[in-house]
């Protein structure tokens, strides 16, 4: 059932409980339950009578808890996933598990005689795709009319359903503002002044796109490892296409080497946005942060496993190594000692690397493509 139909709607006002009890043997799917989120007292009711897992799948394109109508919150009767994008794994037929494939590689030689025919076009191509499975399949400008009507319709008509009060065109710029610093540090009072918003508003619009999953952010990973650790976090446009249209960039400008800066904050980008998806079915659970220090010290990102174990990530345009990438990596190495698993550079190249003791370059196609046969 879904609650875009104003009929579904109008049956689910008229009688609540009649309307979520009326597959009592299956399992009844509630698709943009956000548009009724009072609904949920009555899923709640039924569920205290009948606890019997699987019975309901609700869905739908903005963050429930967040919304104003909400009656109940669910707590102790469900379990909230987040659905990304499609993964280059799913769309090509792959297992994608980068973390659970590095934890047992890392110990062997298996990073450095990894090789793929996926080539730094076919990356940037993907970049330019995104992960929407309605956009995907588009290209040229009918992808841009895309992109642009979704967001359009997201931000103008899905946040009223959190917020009443906001200005449409002020948080559609602070969108194209952090699609312009894609994966970059955020700072919350330079993005109030740049999108002519007053400061005090700064952290509702912010929740606002990410209750909307258009932005998502990375912790800090503070250590204590110095005294000098950035506490901020850093933010992304989720969908590697809507963050390249919002910094009017193509393939074709993109393929071009005079853009390899444009290219790394929405690779990152890309990067984080796969091992998220991942994240949700990987055989090693992680948690993703990134990590700076005021003494220069940094890692793009940082993947801590449940029993404390540290694999860093660093992630380059170019289709080389050298000494330079590899500086976060060995701060994160000298420091950690045996928590330490390996770090790896990822960049738009075709052959695996071994530069140090535990420290390795990879394909960014290594995310999707196993590491050994």
């Amino acid at each position: 059932m879904t609650l875009d139909s104003e009929e579904t709607r109008a049956a689910a006002e008229a009688d609540a409980p009649g309307f979520v009890q009326q597959h009592p043997q299956g399992t009844l799917v509630i698709d943009e339950i956000q548009r009724m989120p009072s609904l949920t007292l009555a899923i709640k009711a039924t569920v205290d009578e009948d606890r019997r897992p699987g019975r309901f799948l609700l869905t739908g394109s903005s963050n429930l808890l967040h919304h104003r109508g909400i009656q109940d919150s669910l707590a102790g009767r469900a379990a909230s996933i987040d659905l990304f994008g499609l993964s280059i794994g799913e769309l090509h037929g792959r297992k994608d598990d980068l973390v659970g494939t590095l934890v047992g590689s890392l110990k062997d030689s298996a990073p450095a005689s990894f090789s793929t025919n996926w080539e730094r076009r076919r990356t940037v191509d993907s970049i330019c795709a995104g992960s929407y499975p309605g956009l995907i399949q588009l290209s040229g400008r009918l992808h841009s009319t895309w992109v642009d009507s979704y967001l359009q319709r997201v931000i103008e008509r899905d946040a009223t359903d959190l917020r009443t009060v906001y200005q449409p065109a002020r948080l559609k710029s602070l969108l194209r503002l952090i699609a312009a610093n894609q994966s970059g540090e955020l700072v919350k009072a330079r993005l109030a002044e740049q999108a002519g918003l007053p400061a005090t508003s700064i952290t509702a619009y912010l929740d606002l796109l990410g209750s909307l999953y258009l932005v998502h952010t990375v912790e800090p990973w503070t250590p204590n490892l110095t005294k000098r650790e950035v506490g901020r976090p850093k933010s992304l446009v989720t969908d590697s296409g809507v963050a390249a249209r919002l910094n009017g960039a193509s393939a074709a400008r993109l393929q071009d080497v005079s853009s390899a800066d444009h290219l790394g904050g929405l690779l990152e980008g890309f990067v984080t946005a796969e091992l998220l998806k991942q994240q949700t079915w990987t055989s090693e659970p992680f948690r993703l942060f990134h990590f700076r220090d005021r003494t220069g010290a940094e890692v793009d990102l940082v993947i801590e496993l449940d029993d404390g174990s540290v694999i860093g990530i660093e992630v380059k345009s170019s289709t080389s190594f050298n000494a330079k990438q590899f500086t976060g990596l060995k701060f994160l190495r000298d420091n950690l000692g045996d928590r330490f698993l390996g770090g790896v550079v990822l960049n738009t190249g075709q052959r695996g690397y071994r530069f140090a003791e535990k420290l390795w370059g990879l394909p960014v196609a290594a995310l999707w493509e196993p590491l050994s046969g």
